[in-house]
């Protein structure tokens, strides 16, 4: 059987693996199964022990990336595991601390809106450079986004601007790598998900229910579909995509004038 996206025998890096709902497992489990060979990053220890049934007998590295320094030092250990050539890295990391519940943007703390910035954007910076020495020449870097970057999410908060930030590092990234490389960033711009990570936004469940009311097919996102494009991203498959935010999201963004939502917020506004 032909291997169209030709991952057989290549190694990728996938960061942020936290359960069997991330985005980071569908990923690497996709990866695998199309004959890849994947390195895990965790980001502690305590994870890696949660995880142990689950990625057992399989390469796991610990890395803190809002540790200074933490990227360096993973490079290094993978590299003296032997692997002195990585085809591909996979971000999907991101935090944001929600403890307090919802606030409204203006009433973002500094220490929250910096840390949640190192780990969720300046990471993907650090990850790449401590890597450039182990990239394979025309090595692809993904990272996942979110769908719109124009939306203001009351209960996203202040992680909206921080995903921006991640968008325009990954281009910024683009054009830094070409002057030596043919290495490709690229960004998965990814609809809402039922994910552990998403679960922890106040307010979510109820927010993940509409959109799924504005998507054309009225089903939102499956995580594996947004694992597929980053598999895409990763092959050679998408040799010609660099500098780029593929929206995965089911129409969700080109469906604002959705009939029945229309219908149904012209009759509140009427009982009003």
């Amino acid at each position: 059987m032909p291997d169209f996206l030709n991952l057989t025998g290549k190694t990728f890096l996938v960061l942020g693996v936290a359960n069997k709902k991330s985005v980071a497992w569908f990923t690497a489990k996709t990866l695998e199964e199309q004959g890849a060979n994947v390195l895990y990053s965790v980001r502690s220890a305590a994870r890696k022990a949660t995880l142990e049934t689950t990625l057992a007998g399989k390469p796991v590295f610990v890395c803190d990336v809002e540790a200074d320094g933490a990227a360096a030092r993973l490079a290094a250990e993978i590299k003296a595991a032997g692997h002195d050539t990585i085809h591909g890295i996979v971000h999907s990391i991101a935090f944001a601390n929600y403890s307090e519940g919802f606030k409204a943007f203006h009433e973002t703390k500094r220490k929250d809106f910096l840390q949640a910035t190192a780990i969720s954007a300046f990471s993907l910076v650090e990850v790449a450079g401590a890597f450039k020495p182990l990239l394979a020449r025309n090595a692809s870097v993904v990272t996942i986004g979110i769908s719109s970057l124009q939306v203001t999410p009351d209960n996203y908060g202040y992680m909206g601007p921080i995903k921006a930030a991640l968008d325009s590092a990954s281009r910024f990234l683009a054009k830094s790598f070409s002057d030596h490389s043919e290495v490709r960033f690229n960004v998965v711009g990814a609809g809402p998900l039922k994910t552990s990570a998403s679960a922890g936004i106040p307010g979510y469940l109820e927010s993940y229910l509409y959109t799924e009311k504005l998507t054309f097919r009225k089903r939102n996102l499956a995580t594996q579909e947004v694992a597929n494009t980053a598999v895409f991203l990763l092959s050679e498959r998408s040799s010609g995509i660099n500098a780029a935010t593929l929206v995965v999201d089911a129409g969700l963004g080109s469906n604002f004038f959705d009939k029945e939502i229309v219908r149904l917020a012209m009759r509140m506004e009427n009982k009003a």
